[in-house]
């Protein structure tokens, strides 16, 4: 058994350090944080197999040119005179192709797959962090957009996943919760959800049962190499040795990556989203609000909503007002009776989701360093995604067969 290094403590690092912990492995995690906060628990709580096309998709640039002088729109990139993202916007755009996208689908969606089919069983161990399968609403209120959606709807059947494409009339006999205005939805029958913050609750205390040490408020500042071989992780709490490494830290991996001698093209995205608790009167179904591109998730007996995706930078930490503004006006305009108002600064989480230019998360063993798994690039697909790649992550350290193919991931 190996002494495996896990740089990186939200939901990925976490799954990864899981399915280590139970094949034997001494586990260690770093995390700059607190553990409190971040991508891993703000977000929307969906598991989302129907999310088989990945963001680098044609028509993905003119649609975000046009959002970019909108400051309500769903999707902004800060322009800014910078190389990388100058670079990553020229590879989005190779990447933006039908080619692309027919290779990807089969791909994401055998990883969602398999990271729903491990989310049942860790449900099956413990209910504490409310995993439902009631699917996914995919709402839309305009003829353009029911075209795209039921396209999309079309091509996850395609691959074997039920869906119900539904009329206005179909939505509200479906959605009790509150009324919708709507002109029509697909329902992804395939899709589940659950309580992010009390699913990291669950995991950090499998991690203890496991004897997993975590360090929180730890920076990595470099690494010892021995050859072409990661001998030891230098901290400011000290020195470790180590057999193997994953580098799982999400927007922050190309800051480690160039330690490493690794360029990852990665920008993050950021999201907002805010919490209101113990709403009797809610949406009942996880909710895509199509045209807003907000996401509505019931949590037990509170709702998340959340949105944008701000293609930033890590130093980017102001909450853009207009952003929120788009994300609320897209609510009470879906759901006439909810009356939303603005959440309090206080109130409002933010968070940054890796994003590479393919669209497609990075799951692999690096080809120059012997020791090092590269475990990134989710964007707002961590939670869904996590312990599929957790799973892999174990797999490629053992050296056996991964579960699902990951040539896409690379």
């Amino acid at each position: 058994m190996k002494k495996v290094s896990i740089i990186g403590g939200g939901i990925i690092g976490l799954c990864s350090a899981y399915y280590l912990a139970k094949e034997g492995h001494e586990v260690v995690v770093f995390d700059k944080s607190d553990m409190t906060d971040g991508c891993s628990y703000g977000n929307a709580g969906m598991i989302v197999p129907s999310h088989i096309i990945p963001l680098a998709q044609p028509g993905m640039m003119a649609q975000g040119i046009k959002w970019m002088f909108d400051s309500q729109s769903p999707f902004y990139v800060q322009p800014r005179l910078n190389v990388d993202l100058l670079k990553w916007g020229w590879q989005f755009y190779k990447s933006a192709t039908p080619q692309h996208v027919e290779k990807s689908m089969p791909a994401l969606c055998d990883l969602s797959l398999l990271s729903k089919e491990l989310y049942q069983d860790l449900a099956n161990e413990s209910a504490s962090f409310f995993y439902e399968e009631k699917g996914l609403l995919m709402l839309y209120k305009t003829d353009k957009t029911a075209e795209e959606i039921y396209h999309e709807g079309k091509l996850a059947e395609g691959l074997g996943l039920e869906v119900d494409f539904l009329s206005k009339e179909q939505v509200a006999k479906l959605e009790t919760g509150t009324k919708t205005n709507v002109i029509g939805g697909v329902h992804y029958k395939s899709d589940a959800h659950l309580y992010p913050q009390r699913f990291m609750q669950f995991i950090k205390a499998e991690l203890e049962r496991f004897d997993v040490k975590i360090y929180s408020n730890t920076y990595v500042n470099d690494f010892i190499f021995r050859g072409n071989t990661i001998a030891g992780i230098s901290t400011d709490k000290g020195v470790f040795t180590t057999d193997e490494v994953v580098l799982a830290t999400g927007s922050w991996s190309p800051e480690l990556a160039k330690k490493l001698k690794i360029s990852i093209s990665l920008l993050p995205g950021k999201g907002y989203s805010f919490t209101l608790k113990d709403q009797i009167h809610k949406p009942s179904i996880p909710s895509i609000l199509c045209e807003g591109k907000v996401a509505v998730t019931p949590m037990n007996t509170d709702i998340r909503f959340g949105g944008t995706m701000e293609i930033t930078s890590t130093k980017d930490t102001k909450i853009n007002q207009n952003r929120l503004k788009g994300i609320v006006n897209t609510i009470n305009n879906f759901y006439p009776d909810l009356n939303i108002t603005m959440p309090k600064k206080e109130d409002t989480w933010f968070g940054f989701r890796p994003c590479t230019p393919s669209g497609m998360p990075v799951i692999k063993k690096d080809s120059r360093t012997s020791n090092l798994i590269l475990a990134t690039g989710h964007a707002m697909m961590g939670l869904s995604l996590a312990p599929a790649t957790g799973k892999i992550v174990a797999e490629l350290i053992a050296g056996k067969p991964t579960s699902v193919d990951t040539t896409m991931f690379q």
